[in-house]
């Protein structure tokens, strides 16, 4: 009934995440889940209030322009400067998604034929992949290694892979490693990218989730990289709106142009109501991602600290809100993740769900608050782990 590509996909891993953790909720155990990444906390209030406002307005209620509003797409080039440093157009050099997710699924096929390759880390978010394998892509898998710090090794891409390569998905700060990145290696990945031809996608989703005075670079602030590639940034996360779907790119305007083609003739644009939120989001005090980012902190010291006590050699995560963990000695990270959830009732999610190189760890979301935290990690240490 269904098609190959359809049949060729795993099981999405959270929508399996989430049928364990009904099942163990119609048993009566209080789960804390620790799973997937959704804020707990609701949309800051102006930003709910904006949204209130202009969903009352009948002009917001026409259909969208695919590209978005104008002035969204100022306010988020406006953004780009105040924070990053970075001159936009605002009409080229912009275009709004629905939600990064949406945006990244439908950038293979605006540059990806038959046969193609696109470079893809491994662990990472799995719309890389099944992006690039819906446009009839092959991935080749950038293996993240902690020996590495989660960077990819471009080195060891073989140039038979090379010469069919025709994009790169990046994404620092990482999901779900937390890890870093710094100009210099993005300057390493510029120069790579000229050299063989390939476009660069950095999904900088995490961008603001910053602790420890950390402050993530663009990869666009290096020189060259307005050439070759475009960022991505969400509002999801940043604004605690993952149900919101809004999210733009910014770049080289010719891959915002062809990925603004495919958008064009699938989808109608993000509801304008929506927009006009984001505009106030993006425009307003930031003083609401800095008290967010306080909270997380809280929360990834207190995990980091009881984690450290049951053994666990976690480092300390600069940015997102995950803590990426080694699993104990005896485990694969599923079947220590079925541990956590079936003896103690905590959610947490497997490494390999992320990709194979993902195996061995076991990923934690900080999205529920210190003392639940306390309570799982005190639940863990009962397991003699």
């Amino acid at each position: 009934m269904y098609s190959d590509r359809i049949n060729s996909l795993p099981p999405y891993l959270f929508a399996t995440i989430d049928q364990s953790k009904a099942a163990m909720k119609a048993k009566g155990v209080d789960v804390i889940d620790l799973g997937v990444g959704d804020p707990d906390q609701p949309t800051p209030t102006h930003i709910v209030d904006s949204m209130c406002e202009a969903v009352r307005n009948p002009e917001t209620h026409k259909y969208p322009s695919y590209a978005g509003m104008p002035a969204f797409r100022k306010a988020a080039a406006d953004w780009c400067k105040e924070s990053r440093g970075l001159n936009i157009d605002p009409a080229s050099e912009t275009l709004t998604f629905i939600g990064s997710k949406e945006g990244i699924a439908h950038i293979p096929l605006a540059f990806i034929n038959p046969g193609d390759v696109a470079l893809c880390p491994d662990p990472a978010y799995p719309v890389y992949k099944i992006g690039t394998e819906f446009a009839g892509g092959e991935p080749y898998i950038m293996p993240l290694l902690q020996e590495n710090d989660f960077l990819p090794d471009l080195d060891a891409i073989p140039k038979e892979k090379l010469e069919k390569a025709k994009i790169m998905f990046l994404n620092y700060p990482n999901n779900p490693t937390a890890a870093t990145a710094d100009k210099k290696f993005f300057e390493e990945v510029v120069q790579f990218a000229r050299d063989n031809d390939i476009i660069v996608i950095h999904d900088n989703a995490y961008s603001e989730m910053t602790y420890d005075n950390y402050k993530a670079p663009s990869f666009l602030s290096v020189d060259g990289a307005m050439d070759i590639g475009i960022e991505i940034y969400s509002l999801s996360k940043t604004y605690n709106m993952t149900g919101w779907r809004l999210a733009f790119a910014v770049g080289n305007k010719e891959i915002i142009s062809g990925i603004g083609k495919v958008k064009s003739n699938v989808d109608s644009g993000a509801f304008d109501a929506i927009q006009m939120a984001g505009i106030t989001a993006l425009s307003s005090s930031q003083q609401c991602v800095a008290d967010m980012n306080n909270i997380y902190q809280k929360r990834r010291d207190a995990l980091l600290k009881g984690l450290h006590e049951l053994g666990l050699d976690v480092k300390p995560p600069k940015a997102t809100f995950y803590v990426w963990a080694p699993v104990p000695d005896g485990y694969d990270s599923v079947g220590f993740a079925k541990l956590l959830l079936e003896t103690a009732g905590i959610v947490a999610t497997p490494g390999v769900g992320f990709g194979t190189y993902g195996e061995g760890y076991i990923r934690f979301a900080l999205t529920r608050p210190v003392e639940r935290i306390n309570e799982a990690v005190e639940r863990m240490s009962k397991l003699n782990i």
